[in-house]
């Protein structure tokens, strides 16, 4: 049950912002059999107009969620927190501070928390000054009144941004543990491959060598025997030359099968990733027979999810890897907002090393708009 709590938990935020507009939503119907004196005609309609913007506004702002940075989210909030103390405004009540607290929901997974507590204390203190029209609240029920909402704003905003650090939390250990599985199946494959070579040069050097000189030992002795025997030795000899044979055979086998499973470990690191959407393309049959490449490209590939990530705010990257004229070639592009330039930060300059070591080399593009494309190669052997 926790662990369903965990990974639900922003998801479960979202629905509860639209419970509570729905909340108000009913409130908006039932009033009218609730008071003695119907609210004037303009009033009634304009509280429906705002608590409908409201509810366009959230169900547009949150329909993907967590919500995305590159939208115009200050116009959404600004738009919504008008709507809200439009509802205050038309019903002379504090209707509105209660959609007030979904708006310091949101707060915390679009802005820094000095400008989110800021926003809050300037909207509750509007709240405050609306509520005031109504002659029948005093300044003092007002200001009570708008020290509550502004209580339970933030409530709302401390639990969202909670939920948001759990969210981020959660991200990252999925993402860290991918990685781990992606490293630890390349690992695998470099000690399968290396147990293989070890028995392959062993049986080259140990077995392949004793029967060689079986084979010299037997074809001496043909000419130092007679009779019976020497058909025996014909058949020993015979046997001994179809067993190196055999012995070479498998030894070309287990060479020639040492390839690196690379498709294997780049599947296990995208695994991981909620976001962005990771499109991996991998001929069919692709393999690496160097392990060593195969793990600079394996590096390659988590520097560029790493980046895309923490910094390019993109919602898909596309990764291509592949052989083409005699070259390892690793293509990442991303739909995120780029940059005016390539900035060269520390994991961009070991994977630029990395791929130099082998002979390989490193290029970049990027605009803001357009976002980055990065293109990785280096020779197969």
């Amino acid at each position: 049950m926790n662990k369903l709590r965990v990974y639900f938990a922003s998801d479960l935020l979202k629905y509860s912002g639209l419970v509570v507009w729905l909340t108000s939503v009913l409130a908006l119907l039932l009033v009218p059999g609730l008071v003695d004196e119907p609210m004037p005609r303009a009033s009634y309609l304009g509280w429906w107009a705002a608590e409908l913007l409201f509810g366009a506004l959230y169900l547009q702002m949150t329909w993907h969620w967590p919500i995305s940075p590159r939208q115009p989210w200050w116009v959404y909030l600004g738009l919504m927190t008008i709507a809200a103390l439009a509802c205050t405004w038309f019903t002379m009540g504090g209707v509105g501070g209660i959609l007030l607290m979904v708006v310091a929901s949101l707060l915390p997974w679009v802005t820094q928390p000095r400008l989110g507590i800021t926003w809050m204390a300037m909207q509750s203190a509007l709240v405050t000054l609306l509520v005031l029209r109504n002659p029948e609240i005093t300044a003092l029920a007002a200001i009570v009144l708008g020290s509550t909402f502004m209580g339970l704003g933030f409530f709302a905003y401390i639990a969202s941004m909670a939920t948001q650090q759990l969210s981020e939390a959660r991200d990252e250990l999925r993402r860290v543990n991918s990685e781990l599985r992606a490293t630890q199946s390349l690992l695998t494959e470099n000690t399968r491959i290396a147990e293989r070579v070890r028995i392959a040069r062993e049986l080259h050097d140990l077995v392949g060598h004793h029967l060689t000189a079986l084979t010299l030992n037997l074809e001496v002795a043909t000419h130092l025997i007679e009779g019976k025997a020497l058909e025996h030795v014909h058949q020993a000899r015979s046997v001994a030359r179809l067993l190196l044979s055999d012995v070479r055979e498998v030894v070309s086998e287990m060479r020639s099968n040492d390839a690196v499973n690379l498709a294997n470990a780049l599947q296990k690191l995208v695994e991981g990733v909620p976001q962005p959407k990771i499109h991996l393309e991998i001929p069919a049959g692709f393999s690496v027979t160097d392990p060593q490449r195969a793990q600079v490209l394996l590096r390659c590939a988590q520097e560029v999810i790493t980046n895309a990530v923490r910094h390019a705010q993109a919602k898909n990257l596309w990764l291509e890897v592949g052989i083409k004229g005699g070259e390892l070639h690793l293509t990442a592009k991303d739909d995120g907002q780029g940059m005016d330039q390539p900035r060269i930060g520390n994991g961009l300059s070991g994977m630029r090393e990395r791929l130099r070591q082998l002979g390989g080399g490193l290029d970049m593009d990027t605009a803001i708009g357009r976002g980055f494309i990065l293109h990785a190669h280096l020779p197969t052997e």
